[in-house]
């Protein structure tokens, strides 16, 4: 088990990529801390692993607010005694149209859950992985908008730029501390943000206009995503950092 006894949180973790990355870091023997502002699928799916022999723990809080990453990773330490891997996996987006429909409003909450989100989980976890003393992990999942954007989701490809330079430099800056930030970005993946993304009702025409782009022929899954943070997480990428993976089926190519 490539995560045997590893204490992770993973952000967004009810539904979706998150999903699919806790569940795939539960089966390597990782004690998982579900986050998600949705209660239900949280609990959902830390039942779920449970279930099948797992070890999970839901745990409730908006990451674009300081004060809910505190009682995040205080509810991860308190319940497993440590913190090794931290997955920034939630994010948001508006919807895909023309670059002056966004408001105001909508833009400050895409880079509060995307870039500043980032920023509260160094905060307050940079200090937990230095008390320790035996490093750790970031997985930021940004997305292929941060590398190839596209008209329709101006603002929030800026966010995700903005992630992957906000880890890259996380990672250079941390290294001393044996603490890694990797960065892991997905192409369109049917989520329940697809809709949004799109720009247009989620159709099997709409669908197959987007997949054409994909030169493997078909959307991101979150177990694609899964087993890209799974590998940046373990011990496999020990001397791996500051790196992006395209999890894109050639998109960004």
């Amino acid at each position: 088990m490539r995560l045997k006894d590893k204490v992770a949180i993973v952000t967004g973790g009810g539904s979706g990529f998150g999903e699919g990355i806790c569940k795939r870091f539960a089966q390597e023997g990782a004690k998982v801390v579900v986050n998600d502002i949705n209660v239900e699928g949280g609990e959902r799916v830390a039942k779920e692993i449970s279930g099948e022999g797992g070890r999970a723990t839901f745990v409730k809080a908006d990451v674009a607010k300081d004060a809910d990453w505190a009682a995040l990773v205080r509810a991860a330490t308190d319940a497993y005694g440590e913190l090794n891997i931290v997955v920034n996996n939630a994010g948001t987006t508006h919807r895909n149209q023309p670059l002056l429909n966004v408001t105001e409003e909508q833009f400050d909450r895409v880079y509060a859950v995307n870039v500043k989100s980032l920023f509260w989980s160094a905060k307050h976890c940079v200090p937990v992985f230095r008390k320790q003393g035996k490093g750790g992990v970031f997985v930021n999942i940004a997305s292929t908008a941060g590398v190839r954007p596209r008209p329709g989701l101006t603002w929030y490809n800026g966010s995700k730029g903005a992630a992957i330079i906000c880890s890259r430099t996380m990672a250079v800056e941390l290294a001393p501390d044996k603490i890694r930030v990797c960065i892991v970005n997905p192409v369109i993946g049917d989520t329940g943000l697809l809709t949004e993304f799109m720009g247009v009702p989620d159709t099997p025409e709409n669908r197959a206009k987007f997949i054409s782009t994909i030169p493997l022929g078909r959307m991101s899954r979150p177990l694609d995503v899964a087993n890209a943070c799974l590998y940046f997480a373990s011990d496999d990428a020990e001397f791996i950092t500051g790196a992006c993976l395209e999890v894109d089926g050639g998109r960004c190519v």
